[in-house]
C-alpha cells in the first residue's frame, strides 16, 4: 500500500474572474482525494479562501498545490499528517 497522509491545502485566489474557472476545473480533476471543502470569500481585501481536506499520497498532494500555484492569481500552500 502506498504511503498516504491527511492533510489541509490553503488556496488564496486574488483573481476571482481570472482564475476561477481553472481552480474549480482542477479541483474536479483532483476531485477523488479531496474528502471536504470550504470556500469563503474575503470581501474586504477583495479575495477568496478555499480549504481542502484531502487523503492523498505525498505525490498527489503536491501535484494539486504545484498545479494550482502555476495559475496566476492563485496561492497554494499544504500540510500533512502522515498515516501508519
Amino acid at each position: 500500500m502506498e504511503n498516504r497522509a491527511v492533510g489541509v491545502v490553503a488556496v488564496i485566489i486574488k483573481k476571482r474572474s481570472e482564475s476561477a474557472a481553472a481552480v474549480n476545473d482542477l479541483l474536479t480533476r483532483f476531485g477523488h482525494i479531496i474528502i471536504g471543502r470550504m470556500g469563503l470569500p474575503y470581501q474586504e481585501r477583495d479575495l477568496n479562501i478555499i480549504t481542502l481536506i484531502v487523503d492523498a499520497s505525498s505525490d498527489e498532494i503536491g501535484a494539486l498545490t504545484g498545479k494550482l500555484g502555476m495559475i496566476d492569481g492563485v496561492t497554494a500552500k499544504s500540510t500533512v499528517a502522515k498515516l501508519n
